[in-house]
């Protein structure tokens, strides 16, 4: 069986691990609200019609924040639509998913319903085809505590204290033609900056997201972020990164390797961002918002998903509900990892997305939800990696791929949470084939007394839980974990993820 080593020392971190990373993403497309989050006449649905099995599931899930309302929804979002009286809301049809958007859940309930789950808004406003007006109408009727037409409405569509939305995203993937109201970096960068600056003279303490590459691959990459931001820099504090990995033609080592195709994303990003701060000579600093990211199956999408059809505009479609394998889960771990592991610049991010669509959680109308098996890699992320991140290196067995070449076969990051006293490794193999031994030295926290550990893997790389077998897959513990003479190791099977958690008093 082959060994790997594993090194890592709290004397050198890369930095805090915002609660942010842990974020979600809800969009108006296909199931992922109406049968997914809310469906009225569910038995257990509240009287706000939210299911209730579903609340349980995303509070276990440790979702700390959720991007509302898109995605390339938004881009022909009226948010106008989504508040008043519910039987007084128009339907509209949405361009970007071919589908018809009844409005039922709006901005009042969707807040309700984070409240009750504990997490945060985070907004986006139209700049595809809207402006800056609508954003600071919006802005104004989401915060604004009261003196004004547009408090005065909220107040008497029920809610008197305001929303206080700190975190906007500044439209949608503006890169892609695919937008509505795509624009080229240099009329997107303006736009958002405009919007940025008249957001600020609201308020200058909120978080102002301005739109990246929707991925590392579109032609644009690396030239847009440094356009948009030549305008936006000093006016915004993020921008953002999408992402979605899939298995293409069965090549699973590649898949299994995505991971570094995160990394080189974010290292260019980060090395664009900083040159922008050195040409203008500011002193701001710009993060990454990582606000959609996960395994999405695309190519299956464009095939045979796709709504099309002049009189064809269903309500709730089906759309883009991947069934998620153990491969899946392993990479959807590992991209954590990626996260993790750029902890000081990568501050914010969204797994796209909750419910039923590309998901964790998913949905039967009427009857169960239940967890997809990426749902335990966040879960466990999200609660046990607490602290600061820091510095981890592996010296491990390399493996050969057809898209990113020669990569380590083991992948980890460790996270430290000095006031609790414990220690999280977080770390997936990548081998189809082999289990490997990792070492670990302990010298770096003296006083381990004990810890534990979890591993996500099966016999069936491709096994998913379903309606007719919800619970599949699952956690296990590892019991290979041995802590002794200042070292630890464990096994760890083929094509698995693993999180150790050390306790040093």
């Amino acid at each position: 069986m082959p060994t790997a080593r594993l090194m890592f020392d709290p004397r050198l971190p890369i930095g805090a691990v915002n609660r942010r990373l842990f974020g979600s993403f809800v969009e108006h497309l296909g199931r992922s609200v109406y049968d997914g989050i809310y469906e009225p006449t569910h038995p257990t649905a509240d009287a706000d019609g939210f299911r209730q099995d579903v609340r349980d599931l995303v509070r276990e899930l440790g979702v700390s924040a959720i991007r509302y309302p898109g995605g390339n929804f938004v881009s022909g979002f009226r948010w106008e639509d989504s508040v008043g009286p519910r039987e007084q809301r128009p339907e509209r049809i949405d361009l970007a998913w071919h589908s018809t958007e009844t409005n039922e859940v709006g901005l009042h309930e969707f807040q309700r319903w984070l409240e009750s789950i504990d997490s945060e808004l985070v907004l986006a406003v139209n700049l595809g085809t809207r402006g800056t007006l609508e954003a600071l109408d919006l802005l104004e009727y989401a915060n604004l505590p009261g003196g004004s037409a547009r408090a005065l409405e909220r107040a008497s569509n029920g809610r008197a204290e305001p929303f206080d939305v700190r975190m906007w995203c500044l439209g949608n993937e503006m890169d892609g033609p695919w937008q509505l109201g795509h624009r080229s970096a240099d009329d997107y960068g303006k736009l958002a900056a405009q919007t940025a600056r008249a957001m600020r003279m609201f308020d200058p303490s909120l978080e102002l997201v301005v739109c990246g590459s929707s991925s590392r691959h579109m032609s644009t990459f690396g030239e847009w972020e440094r356009v948009v931001l030549s305008h936006s820099y000093d006016d915004v504090d993020y921008i953002s990164c999408h992402a979605y990995y899939e298995e293409k033609n069965g090549d699973a080592a590649s898949f299994l390797a995505s991971a570094v195709d995160m990394d080189a994303f974010i290292e260019q990003v980060v090395t664009t961002i900083d040159h922008v701060k050195a040409v203008k000579r500011s002193d701001h600093v710009v993060n990454i918002s990582f606000d959609e990211w996960n395994v999405w199956y695309n190519e299956r999408f464009e095939k045979i998903d796709k709504i099309t059809g002049v009189d064809n505009w269903p309500v709730a479609p089906r759309l883009l509900e991947d069934a998620y394998s153990v491969l899946d889960a392993v990479v959807v771990g590992n991209l954590l990892i990626s996260l993790l592991r750029r902890a000081d610049r990568v501050t914010s991010a969204s797994l796209a997305q909750l419910v039923n669509v590309i998901a964790p959680i998913m949905t039967e109308p009427g009857g169960i939800a239940w967890k997809q098996t990426t749902f335990f890699p966040f879960a466990l992320t999200s609660a046990l990696a607490v602290g600061e991140a820091v510095t981890t290196r592996v010296e491990s067995e390399n493996y050969d791929t057809a898209v990113y070449g020669t990569v380590p076969t083991i992948d980890a990051i460790t996270t430290h949470d000095a006031e609790a006293g414990t220690v999280s490794i977080f770390v997936v193999n990548r081998s189809q084939t082999d289990a490997t031994t990792l070492e670990f030295d302990l010298a770096s926290f003296p006083g381990v007394i004990g810890g534990d550990a979890q591993t996500l893997a099966d016999d069936d790389i491709y096994a998913v839980n379903t309606l007719a077998e919800p619970e599949r897959v699952s956690m296990r513990a590892n019991t290979s974990l041995a802590l002794a003479d200042g070292a630890g190791r464990i096994e760890l099977p083929p094509v698995s993820w693993t999180v150790i958690t050390l306790r040093t008093r």
